[in-house]
């Protein structure tokens, strides 16, 4: 079988000018899987209050972490690929979610180097799954799919959280980062609102409704973010020898003052250096690239509160990237040899 792979991340916009920002913004949160209100509402948040305010702070901040070839994460994406490209027969492109390249876009190049394409394999680049991640990467490559009738079959390839090598890849970067001195590190995710952990609830009456519901088996576990966020957690922790003391799990990135998932990682930072965990590690496994939110809001603001709340040492540990192992874990996945 002829076949294609893409790989899916969530995109960057195109320049550090708030014009750009802007954009890139709008599309972002004017996704109903981002922000789930009816239209009109979400028009008016968005365009009306979120992205006019947003848009020069965030512009700010993408300018302190943009390189020489452009966003980190679109740099970074693009290793990968052409890492991938390496080690596989198959043509291999690159697609985002909002931003450039589009899925179009990859599924075109794909056909100008294999125009007799009969599948394409498509790997978001999301370890867990959520609706306002995983869910919406898949959903929008599929209607890119069936909108432009492209003859070739999509197959996608399911959330990886709990996979043993994408695990070993995970657990291995933070090894070398255990020889420093440390009193906890921080296994810090992407937070989403509660209510999307009731909506991607399969079952309608496990998540966040059963006593310990994430240790608890359930069909639902196969969309709970959350649950896949610990499970995530708990087994790079077993690999690492790490104790249940000496880790936390927690989430960055709230918007908006309706209940997210907690604890709130800001809130922990300022806390911690007062119950006298002075020295900490913290990796962002939600992110397999590094990007705004972990360059920026950890390896920035996140430490500058820790220092800032009496912390002495705040060691932000890099994203898989263009690690070996991640690179060996995403040729198994696009390939199905995974072991």
């Amino acid at each position: 079988m002829k076949r294609g792979i893409v790989l899916m991340n969530l995109g960057s916009p195109d320049s550090t000018s708030v014009k750009d920002v802007k954009r890139y913004l709008n599309e972002f949160l004017m996704d109903e899987r981002v922000i789930d209100m009816p239209y009109l509402s979400r028009l008016l948040l968005v365009r009306g209050l979120i992205v006019p305010f947003r848009a020069p702070k965030s512009a700010a901040a993408y300018r302190s972490i943009w390189t020489k070839e452009g966003s980190p994460l679109t740099v970074i994406s693009r290793n990968l690929e052409q890492a991938v490209q390496q080690q596989v027969k198959e043509p291999v492109a690159l697609a985002m979610r909002y931003g450039n390249p589009e899925p179009w876009t990859a599924y075109d190049e794909l056909l100008k180097k294999e125009p007799d394409l009969e599948e394409v394999v498509l790997l978001p680049l999301y370890p867990h799954y959520a609706m306002s991640s995983y869910e919406t990467a898949v959903e929008y490559a599929k209607e890119i799919h069936i909108k432009r009738k492209y003859r070739f079959r999509l197959t996608i390839v399911p959330p990886f959280y709990n996979e043993p090598v994408y695990l070993n890849a995970l657990a291995e970067s933070i090894k070398p980062y255990q020889q420093q001195e440390y009193d906890q590190i921080l296994f810090s995710y992407h937070g989403i609102p509660e209510r999307h952990i009731h909506k991607s609830d399969i079952t309608g009456q496990h998540c966040l409704k059963v006593n310990d519901c994430c240790n608890v088996a359930s069909p639902a576990h196969s969309r709970c973010y959350r649950h896949q966020c610990f499970t995530t957690t708990r087994l790079t922790a077993e690999r690492l020898g790490i104790p249940a003391e000496k880790y936390r799990v927690t989430f960055q990135s709230r918007l908006g003052r309706d209940p997210w998932l907690q604890p709130y990682t800001a809130e922990l930072l300022k806390q911690l250096p007062g119950e006298g965990v002075k020295k900490i590690l913290i990796v962002c496994p939600a992110f397999v690239s590094d990007c705004l939110e972990t360059l920026e809001e950890m390896g920035e603001e996140g430490k500058e509160i820790f220092l800032h709340a009496g912390g002495e040492s705040f060691t932000l540990i890099p994203c898989l990237n263009t690690n070996p192992l991640w690179i060996k874990a995403v040729v198994g996945y696009v390939t199905g040899n995974s072991q």
